[in-house]
């Protein structure tokens, strides 16, 4: 199970597992979460490699190679529509994506990516939409009620695949909680060498990436190890007493409570890196085995969807228009629309 292979990565008292019966399957669930180039890439700084047998090392690699290749056009792609940004005096601040995995797993392509997030004030998303256009991105995916970025994409000479820019001007379905992107902005700090381009503070940075893996109900793994990578390089910088208190005049202290939650409950060597003093630890309802492994379980994902859809959430009001939303999103489903903001039962 890939569990005893994580947690054997983030723990260094604990052995990475040699055995098959271990490792095969956990390398299974690797492959299957797409997860192989952090694994990869955690394993090499530590100089933790060699204790695989070839075969699985190989096996790693070769996944591993395969997404420095995509990242590297996708960078490139990045880089174009971030001049252009710089170019005409729009602001935005990059999520996610490569100059992630490049400044908080240490490679370009030690983490992947499909598609470039972008954030940006609300009153420039119509010259921003016409900076993309020019390179490409002309597919509109239809504008969907209540959501908080806008989506281009253009195809992939030689592939069935596309590339997606989203254009966010928040990071919260609208009434959904009170939050303000406002200090976001506030603490961003130029990107050099640009003046226009920022990227955010460390604190937003996980403040931010908590909310990402929220919005995708942990679904994979690849949420938490974000999470936990953010408290290895930067939790020292990190106030845990400053991201509830936000949280709660937010309103999405359960969401944050709930992740938080999650993750140090697979992670528990993180109690001792950074205690994490929740007076009611959520997430009781998160199993790995509810949507994969050898104990899948359909109840436990309908107990896991009942928090995540209708338990996580401040206020009853919220929680009724999440649950709008998520109707309005079945609807467009069926409809052939695709959304990113889905958590399937």
């Amino acid at each position: 199970m890939i569990w005893s292979l994580l947690q054997a990565i983030y723990d260094t008292s604990v052995p990475i597992p040699s055995e098959p019966e271990i490792l095969e399957p956990a390398l299974d669930d690797v492959e299957y979460f797409h997860v192989t180039p952090q694994v990869y890439q955690l394993l090499k700084q530590q100089e933790r490699l060699g204790g695989l047998p070839a075969a699985y090392r190989d096996r790693l690699k070769l996944k591993y190679d395969e997404t420095v290749r995509t990242n590297l056009y996708i960078h490139y792609e990045n880089e174009r529509i971030l001049q252009a940004f710089e170019d005409s005096g729009i602001a935005v601040i990059p999520l996610k994506g490569v100059r992630f995995a490049m400044k908080y797993f240490g490679h370009i392509g030690a983490r992947g990516t499909s598609d470039i997030d972008l954030l940006l004030h609300e009153s420039d998303m119509k010259r921003a939409e016409a900076c993309i256009r020019q390179f490409g991105f002309t597919c509109e995916e239809k504008p969907i009620r209540a959501h908080f970025h806008r989506s281009f994409s253009k195809p992939l000479a030689g592939t069935n695949h596309s590339l997606t820019v989203e254009l966010h001007w928040g990071l919260l379905m609208e009434g959904t909680s009170s939050f303000s992107i406002a200090p976001f902005w506030r603490e961003a700090e130029p990107l050099k060498p640009y003046k226009q381009v920022m990227e955010l503070s460390e604190y937003h940075q996980f403040y931010m990436i908590c909310l990402h893996g929220w919005k995708h109900a942990l679904d994979s793994p690849k949420y938490l190890i974000d999470i936990v990578q953010l408290l290895e390089v930067s939790g020292d910088r990190i106030s845990f007493d400053r991201l509830l208190q936000d949280a709660s005049i937010h309103r999405t202290y359960k969401r944050i409570a709930s992740t938080l939650s999650v993750v140090y409950k697979q992670f528990p060597y993180l109690e001792a890196r950074k205690p994490l003093k929740l007076a009611n630890r959520r997430g009781n309802w998160w199993y790995y085995d509810a949507g994969r492994g050898k104990k899948k379980n359909a109840l436990l994902r309908y107990a896991r969807f009942l928090q995540y859809q209708w338990l996580d959430f401040d206020s009853p009001i919220h929680s009724l228009a999440a649950s709008i939303h998520y109707m309005e999103s079945l609807v467009l489903f069926r409809k052939g629309v695709r959304t990113n903001d889905q958590t399937e039962v």
